[in-house]
């Protein structure tokens, strides 16, 4: 299994860094060719201005067969068009549009990811909908205001979905360029059966394989555990070797 999941930004030297274990393991699937990389993204009316700005940029860390999966905005991904994928990419976009689009396709996905081992990478709404329960915005708890309301995603209250269950955490994106970090506490409030949630920041990704997991890139990965009544913070940064876990405050939740 390889998951990498990036918390967005465009800072090339960063996000090469986050990105080349993915292309390596999907290079390594296509037996040392370009690897056959879908790019699934979902149309909200830019044309494809940002699934090639991904696609590139995936194409600066090596090269790969990028192939243009969209979905029309309220449509479904179609899972057959991911077939013969030596890896597989989600952009980012609109949060609760992606998690509607892929859902039909998440069993497919598991399977892919999981079961048969396909690369899976998602930045910001694509890493998001990797959870099993996916955070898909929203700003408020109540009437309590938990981040600006232009992260809020078109939505007002912090809304939690099924999400495609390739990680058991939570996932939260553009963690300190957004400030999510308190959304991502109000939702894992709302999923007692989820243990655990990742902030991500820009230019930084969490990457899962089968030998362990690691932080790669310019900032932190911000994880929230239970812990009696409150969460415990740790900050998570790339040191090139075993996640280090440093406990630096609570947060009550």
């Amino acid at each position: 299994m390889h998951i990498t999941l990036i918390g967005g930004g465009w800072d090339l030297p960063a996000q090469i860094t986050c990105l080349q274990p993915f292309v390596a393991a999907a290079t390594a699937r296509a037996a040392g060719r370009p690897p056959r990389v879908p790019f699934v993204w979902v149309d909200e009316g830019d044309g494809r201005r940002w699934s090639d700005r991904w696609m590139e940029l995936v194409a600066a860390v090596g090269p790969v067969d990028g192939v243009d999966v969209d979905v029309p905005l309220g449509g479904a991904l179609d899972a057959e068009r991911l077939d013969g994928a030596h890896g597989l990419f989600v952009c980012g976009g609109l949060t609760p549009a992606y998690a509607a689009a892929l859902a039909p396709a998440a069993a497919t996905l598991r399977r892919l990811v999981c079961k048969d081992g396909v690369p899976y990478a998602g930045s910001s709404a694509g890493a998001a909908v990797a959870a099993r329960r996916a955070v898909v915005g929203g700003y408020l708890d109540g009437e309590r205001v938990l981040c600006a309301d232009e992260a809020g995603e078109d939505l007002e209250q912090v809304s939690v979905v099924d999400g495609l269950g390739l990680v058991e955490e939570m996932v939260d994106v553009h963690t300190s360029a957004w400030g999510t970090l308190p959304r991502l506490a109000a939702a894992l409030s709302k999923a007692p059966e989820v243990e655990a949630g990742l902030g991500l920041d820009e230019d930084t990704a969490w990457v899962v394989r089968d030998d362990g997991v690691c932080v790669l890139g310019r900032n932190a990965v911000h994880r929230l555990e239970r812990d009696a009544h409150a969460f415990r913070w740790s900050l998570l940064v790339d040191d090139r070797g075993p996640t280090r876990r440093e406990d630096t405050s609570h947060e009550p939740r």
